[in-house]
């Protein structure tokens, strides 16, 4: 099965994808490599989620479908497997998770607070978890197993212990900043290239 016949099925499928076909051609290249890396092989298709999830922070419903097109199996198994397991998502997620623990040690030591204040700080609410932008998702979670370092936010794989409220914020601003910093340096770098290229079209 070819990887054309592959795209074809799945968007017949998934009639409701919201992406151009260029941009879905390229994210069927990239799984395609996930699975070439995975052997194509069923038995790895936890794998196979995870590595589709640490690309683009959610599982892509139109993604699932080619996955299960590409390992011969039903559709219904696929998606059976991502909504079983927690660590999967359905939903686009921020490039930045937010988690905040609220187990037994953490609650105590006031992790409500914290993340009341980070709620407001990103404008979020109880059914809005991630900002418009997709830059953060904030999850509360039962327990992070951080306990003697209570109360614990993690930001991906990053583990920020014995937090405040003014705390947590100052570590989001720092990394609101370090995005801002970063597209105004790629702007530039855009800028330059482009004043390069017409310069040296001039010259021609």
């Amino acid at each position: 099965m070819t990887q054309a016949d592959l795209a074809q099925g799945s968007r017949a499928t998934d009639s409701q994808t919201h992406h151009s076909n260029g941009e879905s051609n390229n994210r069927f290249v990239v799984v395609d490599s996930i699975l070439a890396n995975r052997g194509y092989d069923k038995a790895e298709l936890i794998g196979v989620l995870q590595d589709i999830q640490e690309v683009y922070h959610y599982l892509p419903e139109e993604l699932l479908t080619y996955v299960a097109i590409a390992l011969r199996m039903k559709p219904a198994t696929v998606f059976g497997v991502a909504t079983f397991y927690a660590q999967f998502s359905l939903e686009p997620k921020g490039k930045y998770v937010i988690k905040v623990c609220d187990g037994t040690a953490c609650h105590v030591k006031n992790s409500e607070a914290i993340r009341k204040a980070l709620r407001k700080k990103l404008k979020l609410s109880d059914n809005k978890f991630t900002t418009p932008d997709r830059m953060f998702t904030l999850e509360v979670v039962r327990c992070l197993g951080a306990c003697s370092i209570a109360p614990v936010m993690v930001i991906n794989d990053q583990v920020h212990p014995k937090l405040t409220p003014e705390a947590a914020c100052l570590i989001v601003d720092a990394l609101i900043e370090r995005e801002l910093n970063a597209t105004i340096e790629n702007e530039g770098n855009d800028r330059a290239s482009e004043a390069a290229a017409s310069v040296e079209g001039g010259a021609r």
